[in-house]
């Protein structure tokens, strides 16, 4: 097989846990991410966003990103948290709030009783104003992602994620009083740092470089969190064929059409969805440890194409006329998941729909935080129909993106390999 060790590892079969949740948000949803700074970084909500675009390509679900960096449960820089609410969620009539606070609020210190008094006081009156004013609304309320205690050590006895934790417990308690769903973005991304930690120290460092902050790769951790609390299905789609006598055993989530067995093997598939897209190629190698060093593939990004019945020494399977990789018949026969390949055109079009899931999610920003939050006092002629273009732009961004989103057929190759 081609390509370095870790794709290697990864492009074998990986089981599936058995998915029998619906998928939490459904047709229609509108999904705003309140938080503090680290939601407004933009990453891990935007990595949810295209997860959902690119899995169900044909669902309408829109999102609007609404973290303020600093905030805690009074709210911060972009307000108290009422102005907070009333002007950046509400608004939006949205069926699915994810909250996610905590980091701040909690004082960067060791447990202190009266910080988390005002935290518990604070969230429940969030909760009960996004229920009073938005009835009907589903909470999704996220345990807060991880000080990095892990490749660095603590600060203070226990640690900083020590008190992080105490502040998860509260918010699981009330997501069981309340009937909100409850996502852990700190346990999971936790065990992953712990992984990277045992395989490449200074590089796990840089997955959460500030220890509060992650970098792209650390999102994709938390994305995987909630996406899995939101019971995302991990199937891409599944294709099974004997290549003894060139017959479909099995297609899930897909349709194959026009399979050939001659000196190749040959069919036409077209897939119901796309791949999460990763940036296998990353300069820095922080997303494949972040992968390497988590269940990503086997929990959101599973396409298994399995061969059996094939007798040459090696196989290159080309996508249409490309080369994805080359594997054994042993390695077919167990199953190769393509979404660990990196040059699939099935990735290459989930990166770029992932592209334009960054550019529209940068056109609201532009909007909500260079003309509406800061000229909220100018009486401006024009200031309501530049906000009103960039609703527009916004909603042309979206309908590109969903447009992208839609699967391709493609033409598949099995070819053998001359022995050297």
């Amino acid at each position: 097989m081609s390509g370095k060790p870790l794709l290697l590892a990864l492009a074998l079969f990986v089981p599936v846990l058995a998915q029998t949740d619906p998928f939490y948000l459904h047709a229609g949803d509108r999904v705003v991410f309140y938080g503090d700074s680290i939601t407004d970084q933009r990453l891990y909500t935007t990595f949810a966003e295209t997860f959902v675009v690119t899995r169900f390509p044909k669902m309408p679900v829109s999102f609007v990103h609404s973290g303020w960096g600093g905030d805690r449960v009074s709210g911060g820089g972009g307000g108290p948290v009422d102005t907070r609410l009333d002007r950046d969620v509400i608004p939006y009539r949205p069926t699915v709030v994810t909250v996610m606070l905590g980091m701040n609020d909690a004082g960067y210190k060791a447990f202190d009783q009266k910080l988390f008094d005002t935290f518990t006081t604070g969230y429940q009156h969030i909760t009960d104003k996004l229920k009073k004013d938005i009835p009907g609304v589903r909470i999704t309320v996220i345990e807060p992602s991880p000080f990095d205690d892990v490749t660095r050590a603590p600060r203070f006895e226990g640690g900083y994620n020590i008190t992080l934790q105490r502040y998860s417990q509260y918010i699981r308690e009330l997501a069981a009083k309340e009937s909100f769903l409850a996502a852990d973005l700190n346990a999971p991304v936790v065990q992953s740092l712990s992984q990277a930690n045992k395989a490449d120290t200074e590089l796990a460092q840089k997955l959460i470089p500030d220890r509060i902050h992650p970098g792209l790769a650390g999102h994709m951790m938390m994305a995987a969190a909630l996406l899995t609390a939101w019971h995302a299905p991990a199937l891409v789609s599944s294709v099974e064929l004997d290549g003894a006598t060139g017959k479909l055993l099995q297609a899930k989530n897909t349709a194959v059409h026009n399979l050939a067995k001659g000196a190749t093997l040959t069919w036409e598939q077209i897939d119901q969805s796309l791949p999460f897209p990763i940036d296998w190629n990353d300069k820095d190698k922080l997303v494949p440890l972040a992968v390497k060093s988590s269940n990503f593939l086997a929990q959101l990004n599973f396409e298994p194409l399995t061969v059996s019945g094939l007798t040459a020494p090696r196989y290159a399977l080309r996508i249409d006329g490309l080369e994805a990789g080359q594997f054994t018949p042993a390695e077919l026969a167990s199953g190769v998941n393509l979404a660990s390949l990196a040059t699939t055109p099935m990735m290459k079009q989930a990166m770029e729909v992932h592209a334009l899931t960054l550019k529209r999610t940068g056109i609201h920003q532009i909007r909500w935080r260079t003309i509406q939050v800061p000229m909220a006092a100018e009486e401006l002629a024009h200031k309501a129909e530049a906000m009103a273009s960039l609703d527009r732009l916004d909603d042309d961004l979206m309908k590109e993106q969903r447009a992208l989103a839609q699967p391709k057929p493609h033409r598949y190759e099995l070819v053998p390999v001359a022995e050297r």
